[in-house]
């Protein structure tokens, strides 16, 4: 298994547990959805940049939901 398909699994996922946290119309979580889906490099950074914005609460949950 590659590492590019590692990294878009979780991207995939941290964006269906976002969805869950913040609402499935969310921006970010839509964006993450689409860079995990589409893998390009644009898509990537647009995703990372919005999470990146996120409060600091909605990022951590987020990020617990990928631990459990």
């Amino acid at each position: 298994m590659d590492e590019t398909a590692i990294d878009r699994a979780a991207m995939v996922r941290l964006a269906k547990a976002l969805a869950f946290i913040c609402g499935p119309d969310n921006t970010t979580a839509i964006a993450l959805k689409a860079a995990g889906e589409s893998g390009s490099e644009r898509d990537i950074k647009k995703a990372r940049a919005l999470f990146l914005k996120l409060k600091p609460g909605d990022r951590k949950a987020a990020m617990t939901m990928l631990n459990d």
